[in-house]
């Protein structure tokens, strides 16, 4: 038995990170637990770039507005309405005194990078990315007098008679007890556990990259659902997009991300193309390529660009695949030449005037006759050289997970547990039902993680 604070915090990203801070202020002894090593420490949050912030005028690196309505409009449109609506509402809400308290706890800005000016209204990016962040919370951390564990990986969780009465952790092979007065659940999702993707998604699922850290195992998640503590979501349903098919098994972050979708025609092992590459600009429909890659064949794309288009977008990490021909390019992919070469042809033989083609909005430069169609941006693959990508999923964070109220507090059946609170990833399914908004990620972790961080205050108190 170590000597035990009056409020744990398990996980310690961006939700974790607000919610210590949160309550440190508010006069309570926290400890955090983070599962990783002190340099991995910080959960998906350290592959974050961005917030996405209403505003009623220009607020900090953001410029003109943002209302509640548009961000809720935006939200509804990926999520296709699967959303518990009063909850997203104090989320977007909520966002806009966000922004200023992040700069006082030392968080900075930056203006929006070249390839993402479309964000310049919506999303405040971090100076240093979520590194950057991450680092900058955990010093705060510090000053306010948090304890941080590292390599302490919760493995039990013990609720009786609605309250949480102990919790376990191990740490170098030995196994603590901790009684806290609240705890705070803020470890994310089960994506790192590829046999609870596979029992979801089917054996499909071991063929999936997982983007973000190796640590969120869902570990505590299972525990609290097991003893019947009240869950949200579809196992099935994740932050998922589209990456290099070059990236890491684990932990490859957000620059193995491709944004060269909109300007491609994206092809499965058949040299088939199977949905509209143009749907929307790449804040709103990129979260669904990752869904879509995985339907398909060995749960792989490919997107093909010529040389018009290789500098419409953010470069990648890894370089394209480069041939003089699509049939050399072919063979480089592993792709069937003719059908490759077909399929390019009746593309191309779509398109039409492409006077009105604008790269950085929906132009409505489309295809004529074509099947699944291009709706924007919808220009001939002829000028060589030409480029490819592999496209593989890779997932983000799992949607299950804690059913949580407006004060971020978790229960079983109608009643709630009296001393745990859920923040972030671990509880992000009960806002979003499917699909993705970028940025949306980092508003939830901040506003539920501020909010459990002062009711678990209060209630230790």
């Amino acid at each position: 038995m170590k000597p035990t604070p009056d409020i744990v915090v398990i996980g310690g990203g961006n939700a974790a990170l607000c919610a210590a801070i949160t309550a440190a202020e508010a006069g309570a002894q926290v400890l955090i637990l983070e599962a990783a090593p002190k340099p991995y420490r910080g959960g998906n949050s350290r592959h974050t770039r961005n917030f996405r912030c209403m505003h009623d005028g220009p607020l900090g690196p953001l410029v003109e507005s943002y209302s509640e309505d548009e961000y809720f409009a935006d939200l509804m449109k990926v999520t296709g309405g699967k959303t518990h609506e009063a909850l997203a509402r104090l989320a977007i809400r909520t966002s806009e005194e966000c922004l200023p308290w992040m700069e006082a706890h030392g968080v900075r800005f930056q203006p929006s990078l070249s390839g993402t000016l479309s964000l310049a209204r919506t999303n405040a990016f971090f100076l240093g990315g979520g590194k950057g962040l991450v680092n900058a919370y955990y010093r705060t951390a510090a000053k306010l007098g948090v304890a941080v564990e590292y390599e302490a990986k919760v493995t039990h969780l013990e609720v009786e008679d609605g309250r949480v009465v102990y919790l376990d952790y191990t740490q170098n092979d030995i196994t603590h007890r901790l009684e806290p007065k609240s705890v705070v659940v803020a470890s994310g999702g089960f994506q790192a556990d590829t046999d609870w993707l596979a029992r979801a998604w089917g054996p499909a699922a071991k063929n999936f990259l997982i983007r973000g850290t190796p640590y969120n195992r869902g570990v505590v998640l299972a525990d609290l659902l097991d003893q019947g503590v009240e869950q949200v979501g579809d196992p099935t349903q994740c932050h998922s997009v589209a990456i290099d098919g070059r990236a890491p098994k684990y932990d490859g972050g957000i620059v193995t991300r491709l944004d060269c979708v909109p300007f491609s025609i994206v092809v499965n092992k058949h040299a088939e193309r199977f949905y509209d590459e143009g749907e929307d600009v790449w804040p709103k429909r990129y979260a669904i390529w990752g869904r879509l890659v995985a339907a398909q064949p060995d749960q792989v794309g490919y997107a093909i660009i010529d040389a018009q288009s290789l500098d419409l977008f953010m470069p990648s990490v890894f370089p394209p695949i480069k041939a003089d021909t699509l049939e050399e390019l072919a063979r480089m992919m592993g792709l069937p030449e003719d059908k490759l070469r077909a399929t390019v042809d009746a593309f191309n033989a779509s398109c039409g005037d492409t006077r009105g083609f604008k790269p950085t909005e929906l132009d409505g430069v489309s295809t004529k006759g074509l099947t699944p169609p291009k709706t924007n941006w919808a220009r001939s693959i002829t000028q060589a050289p030409f480029y490819g990508y592999s496209l593989r999923t890779g997932v983000t964070f799992t949607y299950l997970g804690l059913k949580v109220d407006e004060t971020a507090q978790c229960s079983i059946g109608n009643r709630p547990v009296s001393n745990l609170w859920a923040a972030g990833e671990t509880m992000a399914g009960s806002i979003l039902g499917q699909g993705y908004l970028a940025g949306f990620g980092m508003t939830i972790g901040t506003v539920f993680g501020r909010i459990a961080g002062a009711e678990a205050a209060k209630h230790a108190s």
